[in-house]
């Protein structure tokens, strides 16, 4: 008897084309590429776990089959034995809601059978640590301003605290997206596909400038190169060498805080709360498409609320056992006449 058939490759079953077709028109339609890389792997392996249950045809994808595949996902490994956590599963299962919509659309099928499917909710997690104003400072003073590489760490430090930017978006920076006169960045095809100008500050811009006329330069090896910062070897950053970089000024700066790039972005939305921002000027900053993402931050400042509403309420130090005779007192006190 022959071996059993393995189904491995993504274009073992018949959905593959349908898939595929799919993944081209959403490229065309908006997304980063680190979208598209996620939605594209994720349909990859949704199609493989079809292939082994010989599932060939979207007919045959019925909503119990759906349930069923993210039950499989619940119980599968990482290599190293742990879990997919639920922001995994989470990741794994929203592009194969948006491809039965296309299915629909493109009448591959009359229902949608993942329309009312309930996908796990990525936990939303709190920044584990926040830089303060002063280890934001430390860190500003670890790159070595003598050379051409210090000056761009430099800049790109400034950059990431003054905007609050995602370091995908700091790594697609132009050189054209730098507005002087109104002191912004234009932002192109932030998450969600979405452009939008953050605002810069005097100081940023300084240090951008300084780099851009001192240093990249010396980097620079092609000249149609448009990128903003360049690496050493004059190419655009990606997003690892980016966090390498952070992560190594960072430790320099003698802060040993899980994280690099994102911190800046943390602390740049919590200075500003604590500032008096109003959410909605940090929704506009960061990006975030709906406000259910940004309130994440004023809990981050909620130990700056907590003292300020400890310095300020009448009762809120009173000794417990002072606090009733006291306010009744307070209460109950004839007013002064002059």
């Amino acid at each position: 008897m022959g071996r059993p058939r393995q189904h491995t490759a993504a274009t073992d079953t018949g959905l593959w084309p349908l898939m595929r077709a799919y993944l081209d028109w959403a490229r065309t339609t908006s997304g980063s590429n680190d979208t598209h890389r996620r939605r594209d792997a994720a349909l990859r392996r949704f199609n493989a776990w079809c292939g082994e249950r010989d599932l060939q045809h979207p007919a045959e994808l019925a909503r119990p089959i759906l349930e069923r595949y993210q039950r499989h996902l619940q119980d599968a490994r990482k290599s190293d034995g742990r879990p997919l956590t639920r922001g995994s599963q989470h990741v794994l299962l929203t592009p194969l809601k948006g491809f039965f919509r296309w299915l629909v659309r493109e009448r591959r099928l009359l229902v949608n059978p993942a329309a009312e499917w309930v996908l796990p909710k990525r936990p939303r997690q709190l920044p584990h640590t926040l830089l303060s104003v002063e280890d934001i400072e430390a860190v500003f003073a670890q790159p070595d301003l003598q050379t051409v590489e210090g000056l761009r760490d430099r800049a790109i430090l400034e950059a990431f605290y003054a905007t609050g930017i995602r370091r995908l978006e700091l790594a697609n920076l132009d050189l054209g997206d730098v507005d002087h006169r109104h002191l912004t960045l234009l932002i192109r095809a932030g998450k969600g596909g979405r452009d939008r100008f953050v605002p810069l500050g005097q100081r940023a811009l300084h240090w951008i400038e300084r780099y851009r006329q001192e240093s990249r330069p010396a980097l620079q090896n092609d000249p149609t190169e448009s990128a903003l910062f360049l690496t050493d070897q004059g190419t655009r950053f990606r997003r690892s060498a980016l966090s390498a970089r952070v992560k190594r000024l960072l430790a320099k700066a003698h802060l040993q805080r899980p994280g690099s790039c994102h911190l800046f972005r943390h602390a740049c939305a919590t200075h500003m709360l604590r500032g008096g921002a109003d959410l909605r000027v940090i929704q506009a900053l960061l990006g975030h498409q709906s406000l259910e993402t940004t309130p994440l931050y004023t809990h981050v400042a909620l130990d700056h609320l907590a003292k300020i509403h400890a310095a300020t309420h009448p009762l809120v130090n009173l000794e417990p056992d002072a606090a009733p005779e006291t306010a009744t007192a307070t209460a109950t006190a004839p007013e002064s006449r002059s």
